[in-house]
């Protein structure tokens, strides 16, 4: 929740993926595509490097209207408990992967700017160490950031790894980048010269949890912070809501990374990433059916 400012939700009728939010995650949709050429006279030879038309993407059918009014019900429930209903809260998280969002892959799907994002994020601090700080920063022409704390090397480079927020997506992701950069000071994480490789990981939880925390949020979750009857209680509930997250995030990451503790690659960071979210989204659908039936 955070920084967010709910906008009502999407409408049930939405794709579960719109067609414009690729693999490579989205951003803008594409622009309408170029007029097609006019016939070419009988006589006269196509002209030359005549630009191809691309073909339009055909339209995703529309979804169960109806399919986010159960997650939805559970987790004004939840919020109205002041944190304390764990099963409304497991309820709305678990029918939100299997039935609001169509499963886990799909589910990570959708968090298309938050895994690029994510993936730009681990890249950066994987430079980091293993060719060092100022290289790292010199290839982004941004050397005079060397020697800096961590938080400030983040604000620095926030246009680089969160580039947009013209679109929901967009402006989950950089809600989730700021998140992070907030939380690090208290988690002890400021020194990029001695980052190591756990604490590049953690910094990844940390952005991953409060991406997905803000997706749920935009879309089950708009009256998570107006139900509660009084602060504290809200407090209570974005903390519950946080913690049940970052533990289904940790887990994905500790099935991610397998037994290896090997430096990621430059060419494996995107899959790594984009495992993380899919791994992350099951473990919560399990998490959330189990306290569903406490």
């Amino acid at each position: 929740m955070g920084t967010s400012t709910a906008y009502g939700g999407p409408g049930g009728e939405t794709p579960l993926v719109p067609s414009w939010l690729g693999d490579d995650g989205g951003g803008n949709p594409p622009g309408p595509p170029s007029p097609t050429p006019g016939p070419t006279p009988p006589n006269n030879p196509p002209p030359q490097n005549q630009p191809v038309t691309p073909p339009r993407q055909p339209i995703p059918p529309a979804a169960d209207p109806h399919r986010y009014t159960a997650p939805r019900g559970n987790f004004t429930r939840f919020a109205r408990s002041g944190g304390s209903d764990r099963a409304s809260l497991g309820r709305a998280v678990s029918q939100y992967v299997s039935s609001a969002s169509g499963g886990s892959r799909q589910a990570a799907q959708r968090m298309g700017a938050s895994r690029v994002a994510g993936a730009r994020l681990v890249s950066f601090l994987a430079d980091a160490q293993v060719r060092g700080p100022q290289a790292a920063l010199r290839t982004l022409n941004l050397e005079s950031l060397a020697g800096r704390p961590l938080p400030e090397i983040l604000v620095g480079l926030a246009d680089h790894v969160c580039p947009g927020a013209g679109t929901v997506d967009e402006g989950i992701a950089r809600e989730a980048y700021v998140e992070t950069i907030v939380e690090l000071t208290s988690a002890g994480i400021t020194d990029l010269n001695a980052l190591t490789a756990d604490q590049m990981l953690t910094v990844f939880e940390i952005y991953a949890t409060h991406a997905i925390e803000a997706r749920i949020c935009n879309d089950i979750g708009t009256k998570a912070i107006t139900m509660p009857a009084d602060a504290q209680a809200a407090i209570r509930v974005e903390a519950q809501l946080r913690d049940f997250i970052r533990n289904g995030v940790s887990d994905a990451l500790v099935d991610a990374r397998g037994p290896s503790a090997s430096p990621l690659s430059s060419n494996r960071v995107q899959s790594f990433v984009d495992q993380v979210y899919e791994d992350a989204f099951r473990f919560l659908h399990a998490r959330g059916e189990a306290e569903s039936d406490q």
